[in-house]
């Protein structure tokens, strides 16, 4: 008798809906009709051309073009102070097309005699986007072709972003909405091309959770060209190692990830030493950025008379707070009853490295956005978490036309307005930590758990059992991993 296939929909797996899961989405379906029913089968019955990845690019679509119509005004006017820090508008992309060379032809990394502070992938986008300008030197007309070339191209990795966070989580694509259409992206999106790294890391982390883990460290190789902090998911990575002893997971992954940032920065280094250099020398030697908790302490020394924090010290009290975090981040991961997630980890490393880091610009926000996403997709917590954000936002733009150029009264906060705002955004990324914390210490609030998934995120770590786990109420329990495998050799 010939074997009969299944149906296509036995192969589907039911999809988790927020309007039904979320609290906070479930209210607001009231006014449409309440949340879906519970006798329909998403993710098994087709729901014909608008599939939740189509809807998805719909909604980054539709938010990207939020975020160019919130610049109307530097579009329309031109990006100069102040009025791009009153309107909100601010970019990088037209500043360094006049001030480095770029609207001139010069390609940081390449022409001689050219400074970028930037890493050398970052400056390779930079200077190709300026090629696809059309037209010669810097006019009004170039600037706004370069920032309209690199907003565009900045809506296309956004959707890589969202797709590659939908596709992580075979039974919770739903959850990418908060990244297609975070007020955090809207806003500081196109500020600089800090874009291109998240998706690199998305991406990465996609090839991870499907075991392609050659592809996923080029993938975090080739972020941290474009901007340090993907590097980070390596630390999580080493922790869940440590866990579950399957060390060819780190090895691989960081050994590609270390190639591909070789590959991509020897010949640079090779061929322009000097401009390859500048970016580290100026990020050693940079006073504190704005919005950072040392230029918020230097703000209030000032104003108080304290003593000013100088950057070597600021730079040994960043280190040494990150590194404290981390350590307090290992010791929650070893000895956690039940092993954490991977995206649980490099959440709260990004979110350490960001407070304490001796710079935070306004876009550092959408590092965050997909991590928290994989890690706690409650809209609640996600929506107040934004808010602080968006307060920030404008708090640092009203703050930099005031110190910029005095700019109008009306338009202008004080400096302890500032401070606050600063402190606001912090104290709401630090509520997210503790939150994340609390769900590895006690699973039982971990939301994406509760679906019969344990690490969908983790891919060789996924339902991996333990083999080193650090347990405080039986200190000898932790040897046992170390003494059989010392029994083995």
């Amino acid at each position: 008798m010939q074997e009969t296939k299944p149906p296509e929909h036995r192969k589907r797996a039911r999809l988790v809906i927020p309007s039904r899961s979320d609290p906070l989405l479930r209210n607001f379906t009231e006014l449409i009709g309440g949340p879906m029913g519970h006798r329909s089968a998403p993710g098994i019955v087709s729901p014909g051309f608008f599939t939740v990845e189509r809807v998805l690019i719909l909604l980054t679509v539709l938010a990207a073009l939020t975020g160019i119509l919130l610049k109307s005004y530097c579009r329309s006017n031109g990006w100069e102070t102040p009025g791009q820090f009153y309107a909100t508008c601010y970019s990088d992309f037209p500043e360094l097309f006049r001030n480095r060379g770029l609207g001139d032809g010069a390609f940081p990394f390449v022409t001689a005699g050219t400074f970028f502070e930037y890493p050398v992938l970052m400056g390779f986008i930079a200077g190709a986007t300026a090629l696809l300008v059309p037209g010669e030197g810097v006019t009004d007309a170039r600037i706004l072709g370069y920032f309209d070339v690199n907003a565009t191209l900045i809506a296309a990795v956004w959707i890589i972003t969202v797709l590659a966070t939908a596709r992580m989580t075979r039974r919770r694509p739903w959850d990418a909405a908060m990244v297609a259409v975070a007020p955090g992206i809207v806003l500081a999106g196109t500020v600089n091309w800090d874009m291109w790294a998240v998706a690199l890391l998305a991406v990465g982390m996609y090839c991870f959770s499907r075991n392609k883990l050659a592809l996923a460290g080029i993938f975090i190789g080739l972020g941290a060209a474009t901007k340090l902090y993907p590097l980070l998911i390596l630390g999580a990575v080493l922790l869940l190692t440590l866990r579950t002893g399957r060390f060819r997971a780190f090895l691989v992954t960081a050994g590609a990830a270390a190639a591909t940032w070789l590959a991509v920065n020897l010949p640079v280094a090779a061929l322009d030493p000097a401009g390859w250099k500048y970016f580290y020398q100026f990020t050693e030697e940079r006073p504190a950025g704005y919005s950072s908790p040392w230029f918020g302490y230097n703000l209030v020394a000032g104003r108080l008379g304290w003593v000013p924090l100088q950057a070597e010290a600021i730079n040994t009290l960043a280190l040494n707070l990150f590194v404290l975090a981390c350590i307090l981040i290992g010791v929650l991961a070893l000895t956690a009853a039940r092993r954490p997630r991977l995206a649980q980890l490099v959440f709260l490393i990004v979110a350490a490295f960001i407070l304490t880091n001796k710079v935070y610009s306004p876009q550092f926000v959408i590092w965050l956005v997909p991590l928290l996403a994989l890690v706690r997709p409650g809209w609640r917590d996600f929506l107040i978490w934004q808010a602080f954000e968006a307060l920030h936002w404008a708090a640092v733009w009203m703050y930099l036309g005031q110190v910029t150029s005095g700019g109008a009264t009306q338009h202008n906060i004080d400096m302890p307005y500032y401070v606050l705002a600063v402190v606001c955004h912090m104290l709401a990324t630090a509520y997210l930590m503790a939150r994340v914390a609390w769900d590895v210490w006690d699973p039982r609030n971990d939301v994406i758990r509760r679906h019969g998934l344990d690490d969908p995120h983790g891919g060789p770590f996924d339902r991996a059992p333990d083999w080193l786990r650090l347990d405080p109420a039986r200190p000898s329990a932790s040897l046992l991993p170390w003494r059989k495998a010392a029994a083995d050799a």
